[in-house]
């Protein structure tokens, strides 16, 4: 049975993730990185508080055989591009480098669709930055995760409640299928199931090879 270390569990995905994980048979224990002090109320799940500005501080939790890695904030919430950097790549690095060198064999992370280290859009630029140096880090396996559209419960965001049903559309006559939305719970599913298909290497799922894992 393995062990899990887990950092962006609060937000969307990563709540489903902590989910997804507690009902797995082949976890027996999950550990969550979080910014406060909780108790979780999902079996096999406890919550450390960390600080994350110092993640090296804490890396003696930072262990196990799997580290998923899903935390991100927007534009919006983080207040400045450099805000946002610091939470989407710092931290995502630094918690992956710990995992690393701690002896964690295999690495998850979501990433975003087209991520690209050269893009000029700053959002998928940060993405494919990031991809690029933990893959530099030769995990034993590394699987990198590239959704669209991801389908929150309760999503508030305006852009998203528009983007959702012009998605859905154009998806059912068969046109932009590469951007069909998927929810944090399937996300979460073929995370899971990511490590056992691809047990060694690195490998980046776009949209359809996720889907073809839930």
């Amino acid at each position: 049975m393995k062990k899990a270390v887990v950092i962006g569990g609060t937000g969307a995905t990563g709540k489903a993730l902590l989910n997804t994980l507690s009902n797995d048979l082949s976890y027996q224990s999950v550990v969550a990185l979080s910014r406060r002090k909780g108790t979780s109320l999902l079996p096999k799940v406890e919550i450390c508080k960390v600080d994350f500005n110092h993640l090296e501080q804490s890396s003696v939790i930072i262990s196990g055989d799997v580290a998923f890695s899903c935390l991100g904030t927007t534009l919006k919430d983080a207040g400045s591009q450099d805000a946002q950097w610091r939470v989407d790549y710092d931290y995502q690095y630094t918690f992956a480098k710990i995992a690393k060198e701690s002896g964690i064999s295999t690495l998850v992370l979501i990433s975003s669709m087209g991520a690209d280290k050269n893009s000029p859009i700053f959002y998928s630029k940060m993405k494919g930055k990031l991809e690029e140096a933990i893959t530099e880090l030769n995990f034993p396996s590394l699987i990198i995760l590239r959704p669209s559209l991801l389908i929150r419960p309760e999503t508030k965001r305006l852009g998203e409640l528009i983007s959702l049903p012009i998605l859905n559309i154009f998806n059912k006559v068969g046109l932009l299928k590469k951007y069909q939305p998927i929810s944090v719970e399937d996300l979460s599913k073929a995370m899971v199931k990511s490590v056992e298909r691809y047990k060694t290497g690195t490998h980046i799922l776009e949209l359809k090879q996720i889907l073809e894992l839930v």
